[in-house]
């Protein structure tokens, strides 16, 4: 027989494919390459290296790590692709619970992977008539057996007269074994006789042919030559064939048979009479089943549900699946987590001492020379001008918490769906300076300490000793999507017309462009116009005494203007403004109270 031959079962020749190693694809090119994957609601998406090779997607967090290991691998002989419905860049591969949400660069590119995909699961052989042949198939016993039910008498122990009958039955077995087995050897016993007489006639036929009549007959008897006289035939009686009562045994033999049937009888009688329980139970057990496997269902697919849900799908979108009060509750359970702990680490921070003193005032009376200088004097004194307007006689204020000193307003508006609701808030706080508040505001080094919010910023570019360029990300709150913020800030202090008058400190960031921040799909790039506008009040102290902190009192206009961008529910919006505002600005001012109070008075 050849190499490339064999015989298989059934003794026919056929020829076999040539040998392969496990799992390998014969004809099927490799394909590896950059796409974006959906990691978690945290850090949303991410590009890895793909490597789509022996019918295994593989990922790796650059082409640098291939060495060392992938982080992830899927077998797509049961693996389902699909293309999304809305988004023509990405694709779903799902197996089991498992699922990858994929982005491709452009539609090309995801067709280009699901053509890919698709070839090495058609090569892979599963399902095929050559996978049959290359793996083999045999039945099991087990499996070709199943659909048999074995009932032994354990399973009527709760019947007692059905085991006494049963027990009769083992009994009557007994017996009628025996019996067979007597009548067994009666019958063998008359066989061999019988033989033994025709072979005794056959032998003295065969000596009267053979020998001519050397002897005579005289009635039963046959005179042999030798004088002697022997039976012709030797008949044999039941005694002698090992003295056996037929009659006797056939009787018995009768009444055991007829005693089997009897109880036979007598056990179906009883199992007919316990069939309608049995039934009943059954249809019981089987009614309890199908409840079990439908609960079994629904648990899995809300199982399936809820392991997707944090998935793309379920993010802040056009397309979203998570409803207006599932994503309410979702981004007000991820704030309330944010609270507890930002509080548990409030104390960590306390402990940091940080010396950063801020430059004379001098340096904040003038805009300085850049190329945003036109627009900070612009938005400077657009906020002088509106900001610091009486909200009473403008109805479309609406006046939505007030808690103490503290006021907040909003004014609804919204633009193409998008909420660009105006918020104003007024405070009145004692023991600090318009200037130290608009200082600890401005100054960058210590937004970590009472900024809660955001993840990670940076000072892309300083224009003048007063005014920088910030990017900022904001901690996600899913299922939002991540918000970012390219802004200017920049610090002035507006001389008073009348030395009655207190002089103003301000604050004021709003979004500008910057060549080192551009947009990405990563994060919604939100556009803000926001002012701290503080003015400085003193009670003279009585007598000589100096001024200290019992005597000043700043009062704090702060107004927001942001575009959120995206498509979160205005309603989500809006609650979370009203929650968050008055949050940041007790908390910022506290933190001022805080760190002025051992401090000289800086006004």
């Amino acid at each position: 027989m050849s190499d490339n031959q064999s015989w298989n079962s059934s003794g026919s020749e056929e020829d076999i494919e040539p040998r392969e190693e496990p799992g390998h694809l014969v004809g099927v090119a490799d394909l590896s390459g950059v796409l974006s994957k959906w990691t978690n609601y945290i850090h949303g998406w991410q590009d890895r290296w793909v490597v789509l090779k022996n019918n295994t997607l593989s990922y790796y967090k650059s082409q640098d790590e291939t060495e060392y290991g992938c982080r992830g691998s899927l077998c797509l002989s049961k693996a389902v692709i699909t293309p999304h419905e809305f988004d023509e860049c990405r694709l779903d591969i799902s197996v089991n619970d498992s699922v990858w949400y994929l982005r491709a660069q452009d539609p090309e590119h995801r067709h280009q992977w699901i053509d890919s995909i698709e070839l090495h699961r058609a090569d892979s052989g599963y399902g095929s008539e050559s996978s049959l042949r290359r793996h083999g198939s045999m039945l099991s016993l087990t499996s070709a057996t199943s659909g048999y039910s074995a009932t032994s008498t354990s399973s009527f122990k709760k019947g007692h007269r059905l085991r006494e009958k049963l027990a009769e039955m083992e009994t009557f077995r007994d017996i009628l074994c025996r019996q067979v087995d007597t009548l067994q050897k009666y019958f063998d016993g008359c066989a061999d006789a019988v033989s033994k007489d025709e072979l005794q006639r056959d032998k003295i036929v065969e000596d009267d042919e053979d020998d001519f009549p050397n002897t005579r007959t005289d009635g039963e008897f046959v005179h042999n030559n030798n004088g002697s006289k022997e039976k012709l035939f030797q008949s044999s009686s039941p005694k002698e064939i090992n003295g056996i009562d037929f009659k006797g045994e056939a009787i018995t033999f009768k009444a055991t048979t007829a005693g089997i049937l009897a109880t036979l009888s007598h056990c179906i009688d009883l199992m007919v009479k316990r069939e309608d329980s049995w039934q009943k139970r059954l249809d019981k057990e089987m009614e309890k089943r199908r409840r079990i496997e439908e609960g079994y269902k629904s648990a899995l697919n809300e199982l399936k549900k809820k392991s997707h849900f944090g998935g793309p799908d379920y993010e802040e979108g056009p397309n979203s699946l998570i409803n207006e009060d599932e994503f309410f509750d979702a981004v007000e359970a991820a704030l309330d987590r944010q609270d507890k702990i930002e509080e548990q680490s409030q104390t960590e921070k306390t402990r940091i001492q940080r010396s950063s003193p801020p430059p004379p005032g001098d340096v904040y009376s003038t805009t300085g020379t850049h190329r945003f200088s036109d627009k900070v004097e612009e938005m400077v004194h657009n906020h002088m001008t509106y900001s610091l307007q009486d909200v009473g006689g403008d109805a479309n204020w609406q006046l939505v918490v007030e808690e103490g000193e503290m006021k907040v307003y909003r004014r609804e508006v919204e633009e193409n769906g998008i909420v660009l609701d105006p918020l104003k808030a007024t405070h009145s706080v004692k023991g600090v300076t318009g200037h130290e508040v608009c200082h600890y505001f401005w100054d960058t080094a210590y937004r970590n300490d009472w900024e809660t919010t955001i993840e990670n910023f940076n000072v892309l570019e300083t224009l003048s000793d007063n005014a920088v360029i910030v990017y900022q990300t904001h901690k996600r709150v899913w299922p939002a999507s991540q918000r970012d913020v390219l802004y200017l800030s920049a610090m002035r202090k507006i001389l008073a017309n009348n030395e009655n008058d207190p002089d103003t400190w301000l604050v004021c960031n709003f979004s500008v462009d910057h060549d080192d921040a551009q947009p990405s799909s990563r994060c919604v790039r939100a556009k803000i116009n926001i002012a701290m506008i503080c003015q400085t009040l003193v009670s003279p102290p009585e007598g000589d005494k100096e001024i200290s902190r019992d005597n000043i009192l700043c009062k704090i206009t702060y107004v927001a203007n942001v575009n959120p961008g995206g498509w979160a529910p205005a309603s989500v919006l809006r609650a979370v403004a009203k929650r968050e505002y008055p949050k940041f600005l007790k908390r910022f001012t506290s933190y001022v109270q805080e760190k002025t109070a051992s401090k000289p008075i800086l006004f």
